[in-house]
């Protein structure tokens, strides 16, 4: 019986001995990937991140440093919720400017219909390409919902107000699209 245990201990010491503690490298571009889990919080600063923006280029949250920034999570362009909710914040638009106030719009679509999107709706303010759901996994904004009676994994439309310094100030959730713009402006009015 001895003889067995010592078998069976045998391997399991030499196994141990043998994983060499090594390191993976993490690619570049995972640096730039929020933790899982990670989602704002009212109060603290927004962690830095970087979209492709309507125009050309990338869009970085530190260019947008020292005015106040709504950002607007939608689930896609061409819609009739998501076009409505993108007229009431162009029609705002220059209050918001008036309130030193940027205005940015993100969803999961490409580039190209953004560009679409944008140009056919005359949109004042750039819109983020977020096909890898970076921002979206960072704002936590990814839901389960009920399409066309299957279930998908979609953006759950949402608008987070930052201060001019980056820090998270105000966030509407579930919300409704008529009269939202206007809350939106009021709460970035009063900062």
């Amino acid at each position: 019986m001895n003889a067995a245990k010592r078998k069976g201990a045998a391997p399991q010491r030499k196994a141990a001995a043998a994983k060499p503690a090594a390191r993976t490298p993490v690619p570049r571009t995972a640096a730039r990937q929020p933790v899982a889990g990670a989602a704002v919080t009212l109060g603290n600063a927004v962690p830095e991140f970087s979209l492709p923006a309507t125009g050309g280029g990338s869009w970085r949250l530190s260019d947008a440093r020292g005015r106040k920034l709504v950002l607007y999570f939608y689930p896609r362009d061409n819609t009739p919720g998501c076009t409505l909710e993108g007229q009431q914040f162009a029609a705002l638009a220059p209050r918001f400017e008036r309130a030193g106030t940027s205005l940015v719009g993100i969803s999961r679509d490409s580039i190209a219909a953004h560009e679409k999107f944008r140009m056919q709706m005359r949109f004042p303010f750039a819109l983020l390409s977020d096909a890898d759901s970076l921002a979206c996994n960072l704002f936590d904004v990814i839901r389960e919902k009920n399409m066309y009676g299957r279930k998908v994994m979609a953006i759950e439309r949402s608008t987070f107000l930052l201060d001019a310094r980056g820090i998270l100030r105000n966030e509407w959730r579930k919300l409704k699209v008529d009269g939202h713009a206007l809350a939106v402006l009021e709460a970035a009015q009063a900062l």
